[in-house]
């Protein structure tokens, strides 16, 4: 067999629809600024689809202090990996101001949160060692555990009394081969929006000898007192071991870092290939994490004007009757019943009739019979976005419910 003939022969459970869907409901184009409301396929959108929490992406001072960085630095400056030729004191300052902004010792910074994970992991256990994770991790923290050659067990979500069952076998497994446990999970849910619950995974230390690596890609800028995330957030922030942050959606960049004690984040950057042998992160993007981290350190603006649209748009849906499960950030699920085609035509209704643009997602990525709209609030959005989404949210469950979405697929198909 050539190589290139799965290609064709196995797309994968989301490539199959790439005829169909690429373009409208796969690799949409957004168009226009990025705010509450962008252009797709030429008419306006509200869109809620965008992980720009705290509306820091097209801020007239995050736009101001980026330009500057580009026509200051260029986007080659510095040349070459960190290790080599790629170190500047902007990187030193930033991976200082990050560290002690989530109550960390030290920090590093990462070109990629994705990237970064996989390499977090990768570098952090061997084959003696074994890794216990939730069921519901991200993508990221699966691709890192597929280089692992060692055990690793699962836990089903936020099941802290089996996650307990999965540290006694782990425990037994590095009694013999002398190696360590690393517990792994999430701040926030990205999916669904419920916390990890990081309170009760820490208390389990008094029991087990384990290290905590929490991944708060939703939760840094978003949660706690300050934005520290959802260990300030819980009050347990010192418990968590190893701090994963990434600057792709409150801060509205690219990039991440990774926060604990000086001598794991030593460890880190003399042995993290992903880093090592990568060109350093760009001056325009250190520069503009710089600011956007100030913004949100000198500032709770930003977050309360979120939290503000995040607890109108939740309450009132649960006071108009919708499921949005056990969500406890801005991560808002709205739960409906119905399959791939009455998703396919839901999304169709929203985005050409009701001028909504949200992700819908049906299955292969979560069970059959349950279309999810998830729903990404901002500091950007108003109080009239949050009423209009409700009211036509109400209007499409009520036609999903009657059976109207059926008849159309079958006109649409006929």
């Amino acid at each position: 067999m050539d190589l290139f003939e799965k290609t064709t022969l196995k797309l994968g459970p989301l490539g199959q629809y790439a005829d169909q869907a690429e373009g409208y409901y796969m690799f949409p184009k957004l168009e226009g600024e990025l705010s509450n409301k962008m252009t797709f396929r030429g008419k306006e959108v509200l869109v809620w689809s965008l992980n720009n929490y705290l509306g820091l992406a097209n801020h007239p001072e995050v736009r101001k202090a980026d330009a500057q960085a580009a026509a200051d630095w260029g986007m080659a400056y510095p040349m070459g990996a960190r290790m080599m030729s790629g170190q500047t004191k902007y990187h030193e300052q930033l991976e200082n101001e990050l560290a002690a902004f989530v109550s960390k010792e030290s920090a590093y910074l990462l070109n990629y949160g994705y990237q970064g994970m996989v390499s977090i992991i990768d570098t952090l256990v061997d084959r003696h060692d074994v890794i216990v994770y939730d069921s519901e991790a991200h993508a990221c923290i699966l691709d890192g555990m597929r280089l692992h050659i060692g055990k690793r067990f699962v836990y089903p979500h936020n099941n802290i009394e089996n996650l307990e069952k999965q540290l006694q076998r782990a425990t037994t497994i590095v009694e013999q081969t002398g190696g360590a446990i690393l517990v792994i999970t999430e701040g926030v849910y990205g999916m669904a929006g419920d916390l990890g619950k990081l309170k009760e995974i820490a208390d389990l230390k008094k029991k087990f000898n384990f290290r905590l690596l929490v991944d708060d890609a939703h939760g840094f800028g978003t949660m706690g007192k300050t934005g520290a995330g959802t260990g300030e957030h819980l009050g347990v922030q010192n418990e968590i071991d190893i701090y994963f942050g990434t600057f792709a959606k409150s801060m509205a960049g690219i990039g991440g870092f990774v926060a604990s004690n000086p001598q794991v984040i030593k460890y880190l950057k003399y042995n993290m290939r992903s880093q090592i042998f990568a060109k350093s992160l760009p001056m325009p993007m250190v520069i503009g994490a710089l600011k956007r981290l100030s913004m949100i350190r000198e500032s709770q603006e930003y977050k309360n004007k979120l939290w503000v649209i995040v607890n109108a748009l939740q309450k009132g849906l649960k006071e108009n009757g919708f499921n949005i499960g056990g969500t406890e950030s801005p991560v808002t699920p709205v739960i409906l019943q119905g399959g791939v085609s009455q998703a396919t035509q839901v999304t169709y209704d929203m985005r050409e009739n009701f001028g909504i643009f949200c992700s819908i997602v049906s299955y292969p990525v979560i069970p059959k019979g349950i279309i999810l709209l998830r729903i990404i609030p901002t500091a950007v959005h108003t109080l009239e976005d949050v009423n209009y989404t409700i009211e036509s949210f109400k209007k499409v469950k009520e036609k999903l419910e009657t059976g109207k979405y059926d008849s159309e697929f079958k006109e649409m198909t006929a």
